[in-house]
């Protein structure tokens, strides 16, 4: 089964944004002498793609994720070729609905977990299907 991104959590292929920061955009309040040997413009898709076309941007909706730093409205940077392993955050298609979990193998079970304690743990049994859609590389969120 395919399972396509539901309207909770949409996604944009990582090309789409602008990639193109200068050093002098994030300068201190007090110039540097080292400011004279600036690297010059940051690439943001040469320093957070490793895989330009498996990798997307997909908006968070809920607060299951909370003790990982990824809250409602972040943006997740998702690599599709990247082979998911233990502790991982990963973009999970169980049994037809999309989410984001940690995966973790626990005493030979496999489980996606939160970073809620409002949430259980997702056991992953043989009846259940599951898809691993792609593995989080990297978080984006607002800081104000």
């Amino acid at each position: 089964m395919i399972c396509a991104l539901p309207e909770s959590i949409s996604s944009r292929s990582a090309s789409a944004y602008p990639s193109q920061l200068t050093c002098a955009e994030c300068r201190r309040a007090r110039p540097s002498p080292a400011d004279d040997h600036s690297e010059g413009a940051i690439d943001l898709n040469e320093r957070l793609i490793r895989n330009k076309v498996a990798t997307f941007i997909v908006c968070v909706e809920g607060e299951s994720m909370i003790g990982a730093g990824i809250s409602s409205g972040d943006h997740l940077i998702v690599d599709r070729s990247i082979e998911a392993r233990h502790n991982d955050i990963v973009i999970a298609c169980i049994n037809g609905e999309m989410t984001v979990k940690r995966l973790v193998l626990q005493d030979a079970q496999l489980l996606l977990v939160s970073e809620n304690l409002d949430y259980s743990p997702i056991p992953v049994n043989g009846d259940a299907e599951l898809i691993i859609w792609g593995v989080v590389t990297y978080t984006i969120h607002k800081a104000r």
